[in-house]
């Protein structure tokens, strides 16, 4: 049986083959230089090998057209830019992802596929235990359920991911350090109108490795607004944001206007609810909110500050 080579291989085959064969008698016009300028058959190896890997196709290619998307995910790509802002939080297939607050499962469509294989994904939920009242309890349940039902019709995609529940007053995401990157959409607000938000970021830093990086997307405030004068109405200042995750221990990065929508005039009459996907407005306002699109929205990288080094001896 003869072996099958791989294309790498076999553009390593063709170039020492090339390089076996005996040389041809230079033409009196070549100069010395010309024939110093031809690729060693090293550097030929090397190129071909740089050629194959970047050809290699992004994994998010065949994820974010992939059949167990819901189409109205797979719609809202261009509001949410899901390349673009896991590109910004360096997330990457190898590493251990915790999501908080997943809900339906927009981004778990996504990041559960990738963490396939070496990498590793965690959906935070609320636990229904922990809920306020036996509204809140039943709310929870259901959506927890929901998701992993979601998780379980497609096992072949999904695999290994899992969920954990946790109390959003006092929230263990995992064993210390267990994590490379946590990332939270569009959730800061609810933990904020609950009182629960400074418990959040502690748990955040606490699961992170150090070096680890925690994502943050959250709808934006009008320049110059309080947290008082917006507090329910789903946006937050940006600077607020950037506080309750300095106040835990991490180090603001970078910021990003990968979100950003200069359309959104923030002064809704039911706060960000009014806009798409909630479009909690009258009928009558359907095209004009539809213009306007999703919200304007603050995307933060942060980092977990590494350990400090070890002194000299």
């Amino acid at each position: 049986m003869r072996p099958t080579l791989t294309p790498l291989a076999l553009a390593f085959a063709v170039v020492l083959l090339a390089a076996c064969k005996p040389a041809a008698e230079a033409p009196a016009e070549a100069t010395q230089a010309e024939t110093e300028a031809l690729p060693s058959a090293a550097d030929q190896a090397a190129a071909d090998e740089a050629a194959l890997r970047n050809s290699q196709t992004d994994p998010l290619d065949a994820i974010l057209t992939g059949d167990w998307r819901s189409p109205e995910n797979a719609a809202r790509d261009g509001y949410r830019h899901p390349r673009e802002t896991l590109a910004f939080f360096g997330v990457g297939a190898s590493q251990r992802v915790i999501e908080i607050s997943p809900g339906g499962g927009w981004y778990t469509e996504i990041l559960a596929p990738l963490a396939q294989g070496k990498g590793r994904y965690v959906g935070a939920v609320n636990d229904p235990a922990k809920a306020g009242n036996e509204r809140a309890a039943k709310y929870y349940a259901e959506g927890n359920q929901k998701l992993r039902d979601k998780l379980a019709a497609r096992a072949d995609v999904y695999g290994n991911a899992t969920l954990v529940e946790v109390d959003p007053a006092a929230p263990v995401f995992g064993e210390p350090g267990s994590a490379d990157v946590v990332l939270t959409f569009r959730n800061v607000h609810n933990w904020v109108m609950a009182g629960n938000e400074a418990a959040m970021f502690k748990g955040f830093y606490d699961v992170l490795a150090p070096g680890g990086v925690l994502g943050v997307v959250e709808h934006r405030a009008a320049a110059g607004k309080t947290l008082e004068e917006v507090k329910e109405s789903g946006y937050l200042p940006e600077d607020y944001v950037i506080g309750l995750a300095t106040a835990a221990g991490f180090t603001l990065e970078e910021k990003s206007e990968i979100n950003a929508n200069p359309a959104d005039t923030k002064d809704h009459p039911n706060g960000v609810w009014t806009l798409p996907p909630g479009n909690n407005h009258d009928a009558a306002d359907s095209a004009k909110y539809a213009a306007i699109g999703e919200s304007d929205r603050m995307t933060l990288r942060f980092v977990k500050p590494k350990a400090d080094a070890a002194p000299a001896e």
